[in-house]
């Protein structure tokens, strides 16, 4: 394990003991909420509202294709309260590096924030990043002073090449976008855990509320959804139940699960037992 792995686990022993400040730094910006909450698909701007509000999150993700620039009054953007929520663009539907660093940069112009949720898709079919555009990508924005939250693969390497470019935050997928199979391979997401000391958030495939909590016992810093809140039968409760998983599983992981055990171990002790046999 690397010395900044080792620092890192010092560090969250140390917010264990006050959990009262267990903020999530990414850049410059630092948030006491690690849900966050896609804007799409719901019914309406009123449900959508309403479970943005109930799931507790302050960083709500914008696709900056939907930010309607020829008019305004019709933007998404508009029926965002930005005095309660800090806005990230993402770069959805994008398949190129230059693509994603152009509506990037229209994004910072837009909404007046360095953040970006950093989105190179490989094809239409699976949704799954394109690794070389999207490192590619990650350098290029972060040359130019963005705070890069980079969508990517479960793959560990390229994790760590990501983190190496600088990107504020790696987001490795839990499964495919929109699938709720939620996390498929928690064993590469607890190699990335260990591999670099970036902040990771799990972003895609969340379908209930137990996914956001095994995401967040195995240690990431955040989970970020959309589907499976707004898509749910009843989306203002799920919006509650993701939130109070995400808690439970932070709580969890900061207070340390106890060891896996292949035979049983009695929760009662043993010494100093009474002798049934009646004997003196």
């Amino acid at each position: 394990m690397s010395q900044g792995v080792e620092t890192r686990d010092i560090e969250r022993q140390e917010v264990s003991s006050d959990s009262s400040d267990d903020a999530l730094v990414l850049g410059g910006h630092r948030f006491s909420s690690r849900l966050f909450v896609g804007t799409g698909k719901y019914s309406s701007n009123e449900e959508m509202n309403e479970c943005l509000e109930v799931s507790g999150c302050e960083v709500v993700t914008v696709a900056i294709r939907r930010a309607n620039l020829e008019d305004p009054e019709k933007s998404l953007v508009r029926h965002l309260d930005r005095s309660k929520y800090t806005l990230l663009p993402n770069t959805a539907g994008c398949y190129t590096a230059e693509d994603a660093c152009r509506y990037a940069r229209l994004g910072r112009e837009l909404l007046e924030t360095d953040l970006i949720k950093l989105e190179v898709l490989g094809d239409e079919s699976t949704l799954l990043p394109d690794p070389v555009a999207t490192l590619e990508a990650t350098a290029t924005l972060v040359s130019e002073g963005f705070t890069v939250l980079t969508y990517t693969s479960d793959d560990p390497i390229l994790a760590r090449h990501l983190a190496e470019a600088g990107a504020a935050s790696v987001m490795p997928a839990g499964s495919p976008i929109g699938s709720g199979q939620g996390i498929l391979n928690p064993n590469n997401i607890r190699i990335i855990l260990e591999t670099i000391d970036t902040p990771v958030i799990v972003d895609a495939g969340v379908g209930t509320a137990s996914d956001v909590a095994i995401a967040m016992e195995l240690g990431v810093e955040g989970v970020l959804l959309n589907s499976g809140i707004a898509l749910a039968r009843d989306p203002v409760r799920m919006a509650r139940a993701m939130k109070n998983a995400l808690l439970a599983g932070r709580e969890a992981y900061l207070a340390g699960r106890i060891e896996r055990k292949l035979y049983a171990n009695a929760s009662s002790p043993t010494e100093g037992m009474v002798d049934g046999t009646g004997s003196a």
